[in-house]
């Protein structure tokens, strides 16, 4: 699942619509929905802040939990 697929997941699990993160986030409705849809980058601040406002990792955001590590 991508970053732009888990953030959509995320929000709607909370039943949360793209105005209020967006508000959340101090940017407008139609920038959050570009982040949704990849046609944006996300700013590293919101995937801070939306880590926060779903309680939980930069990881699991960017779908990283899934992944085994890397042996080094």
């Amino acid at each position: 699942m991508t970053t732009a697929e888990r953030i959509r997941s995320l929000r709607e699990d909370h039943d949360y619509p793209q105005r209020y993160v967006a508000y959340k986030l101090g940017i407008s409705q139609r920038t959050y929905s570009d982040y949704e849809r990849a046609k944006i980058r996300i700013r590293t601040d919101h995937l801070l802040a939306l880590a926060h406002l779903y309680e939980t990792s930069l990881d699991d955001i960017a779908g990283q939990s899934d992944l085994s590590p890397i042996d080094i």
